[in-house]
């Protein structure tokens, strides 16, 4: 089993995508760790892990399709990685709407999702 992706501008990518998850969470998590007025936690904080979880996912997921020998399973974790690709792109769109001062960081990388979703179809069809 190869431990290195066929694909390196989509593996590039995919690294990219987590170092910026993991630094936008780890600037957003001192926006929204305190407390509300009303004592409760803010319900937006949990996505910050969400993000770095999704996007941790990303090479593994990559390196497990292309690994794989038979096309039926190769697409099936391919189908898996656009799963999780929308999931972290809808992820940083409810960060969105925290009250943060790091909204302009999940623009960026809402912009690197895309680019990443551009590599992921064509890297699809040369699966």
């Amino acid at each position: 089993m190869r431990l290195q992706p066929r694909n390196k501008r989509l593996h590039k990518k995919a690294l990219e995508i987590f170092r910026l998850s993991r630094n936008i969470s780890d600037y957003l998590i001192h926006d929204l760790a305190p407390l509300q007025k009303n004592g409760s936690e803010d319900p937006h904080i949990y996505f910050t892990g969400d993000i770095i979880r999704q996007s941790d996912a990303l090479v593994p997921k990559i390196i497990k399709a292309e690994n794989q020998a038979f096309q039926d399973e190769r697409i099936r974790q391919a189908t898996s990685l656009i799963h999780i690709t929308n999931r972290l792109y809808k992820n940083c769109e409810r960060l969105e709407q925290s009250q943060s001062n790091g909204k302009e960081f999940l623009i960026l990388l809402r912009k690197e999702l895309r680019k990443f979703k551009h590599l992921q179809r064509s890297w699809m069809m040369n699966l």
